[in-house]
């Protein structure tokens, strides 16, 4: 990048959000193993990253409050440019979560790759993949193993325990189709 585009940068950004923001994703990046521009918005309890030897990569990204990224041995996250995660997200990352670009991530959302306990004597971590330009509705649960395709919306309250096509609506739980963003709905007009 060159001088001239990272001043340009810094200045689009300074025109979004106060310096107090940039300043603060600035001190929070540095428990970042890669990132570009963070922003933290809206104070206290400032964003945390529990890492117990993995990696957390991020591009320019915007966190909120509470927001907590726990990430195991080996374990990695992910995301993409433009994402936000707000209130009290946490992400838990044994192997990988990865968070595509332009996503919103709504306020106490859980998204984690592993079942954090065993039953049968062995634990099973499988990968969570988010496509880009994704909407997740507050309080919604992503369980490992789960791909979403980009421009999914994820209905506030849903328990995501298998794939979502990309462009489809989902909610409940567990989550179902609720209906295709684009295509027509089954109703008529009266």
């Amino acid at each position: 990048m060159t001088p001239r585009e990272f001043m340009w940068r810094v200045r689009s950004r300074l025109s979004q959000f106060t310096l107090g923001e940039l300043f603060s994703g600035w001190v929070f990046s540095r428990n970042l193993t890669r990132h570009g521009i963070i922003v933290v918005s809206d104070g206290r309890p400032w964003p945390r990253v529990i890492n117990h030897g993995g990696e957390v990569h991020t591009e320019n990204c915007q966190f909120y409050s509470g927001v907590r990224l726990e990430v195991g041995p080996g374990g990695r996250i992910e995301i993409g440019n433009g994402t936000y995660l707000n209130r009290n997200t946490l992400i838990h990352a044994s192997k990988l979560v990865r968070i595509g670009k332009v996503c919103k991530i709504s306020w106490d959302v859980i998204i984690m790759d592993s079942d954090m306990h065993s039953i049968t004597g062995g634990r099973s971590d499988e990968p969570v993949y988010i496509g880009d330009d994704v909407w997740i509705g507050c309080r919604a649960i992503i369980l490992k193993g789960v791909h979403i395709g980009g421009g999914a919306v994820i209905a506030a309250g849903s328990v995501v325990t298998k794939d979502v096509q990309p462009r489809t609506v989902v909610g409940g739980i567990p989550a179902r189709v609720l209906f295709e963003i684009g295509k027509p709905t089954s109703h008529t007009d009266k």
